[in-house]
């Protein structure tokens, strides 16, 4: 049998062992282990400081050229959009702050602003997609056909898109008799909400995308919603930029869902740098690019291609695409 004494004695020989190991190393090993551990730290302070001084840089830069750019915007985009009427469609989720300069950007572009369609969290509510479903078969007009294997969301922008744009000038301005129910029933269904006169057709849509990547076992859901919303808007109308920041482009983000989907990336142009100043010039100039018949993705994050699309000087007449709508 294993007594106390025994248990005493071990335990006593642990500590005098654990002691022993502390003085030799304090005394031998301290001076090379302290040197080094101080070397590393000094190190470490100056790449730490010659990192937050190029971030101040960077971020005194960025601040200047929002500011230069924020000063002579009217100048950069004026006669871009000159003859156009131009629709917001803002998805759940889009951030407030960015809609008022979007509005007064493309108002200083030439382009008449016709208002915005809000859309609310239940329009891309998954428990919501049948009764999508059914308000945009019922607000059809007669003798429509859409396309086999369209979803719901497929079916409701192009709805929602006969409704507020159109690909014939001559019919911009004007509401269509054929769809003047369908705003007020998605607004009775508490699906979107309404400013300005928005069924007074646009030429042109600027889909607002939300602040954040949708979360949650539905968020593929909603964010393949607003997709097809971006997508049934340009195919009624004359071009469509889906705007956002670069969240949008990022992991989740609907601006990365429709760089996916091969046919509507095609068509669909995108930014996602409309938080700043030169990102929403970007808007109106990827907008005047979508009337020549091209699209890009634009901006900073991974799916784009360029910063801005080339600009096509106002005095020339573009050419309207005809095989949108």
């Amino acid at each position: 049998m294993i007594d106390f004494r025994y248990h005493l004695v071990s335990i006593v020989a642990i500590f005098l062992a654990l002691t022993v190991g502390i003085v030799l190393g304090s005394t031998v090993l301290e001076p090379t282990f302290f040197k080094s551990a101080e070397e590393m730290t000094a190190s470490l302070r100056q790449a730490n400081e010659k990192y937050l001084t190029q971030i101040s840089e960077l971020q005194t830069r960025e601040e200047g050229g929002d500011s230069l750019v924020t000063t002579h915007l009217p100048e950069l985009v004026r006669g871009q959009l000159a003859g156009e009427r131009v629709v917001l469609v803002e998805a759940p989720g889009a951030s407030a702050a960015l809609r008022d300069p979007i509005e007064k950007l493309v108002t200083s572009a030439g382009a008449v602003y016709s208002g915005r369609v809000s859309l609310t969290e239940k329009f891309t509510d998954a428990e919501q997609a049948n009764v999508v479903d059914g308000l945009a078969a019922n607000l059809a007009p007669a003798g429509t056909a859409f396309p086999d294997g369209a979803s719901p969301y497929d079916k409701a922008a192009a709805i929602l898109a006969s409704a507020i744009v159109t690909n014939d000038r001559a019919q911009a301005g004007r509401v269509n008799p054929a769809a003047t129910a369908v705003l007020e029933s998605f607004q009775a269904g508490d699906f979107l909400t309404l400013n300005g006169d928005p069924e007074q057709r646009a030429t042109m849509a600027i889909v607002v995308a939300p602040s954040q990547p949708y979360e949650g076992e539905d968020a593929a859901h909603q964010t393949d919603a607003m997709v097809s919303v971006a997508a049934g808007l340009d195919t009624g109308a004359l071009g469509t930029v889906l705007a956002g920041t670069v969240t949008a482009s990022g992991t989740g983000g609907v601006i990365a869902a429709l760089h996916d989907t091969g046919g509507v990336a095609s068509a669909v142009s995108t930014v996602d740098t409309v938080d700043f100043a030169a990102g929403r010039v970007v808007v109106v100039y990827a907008l005047r690019e979508q009337l020549t018949g091209r699209s890009g993705a634009y901006g900073v994050g991974s799916g784009a291609t360029a910063f801005e699309p080339a600009v096509t000087a106002p005095s020339q007449t573009p050419t309207p695409v005809a095989s949108r709508g």
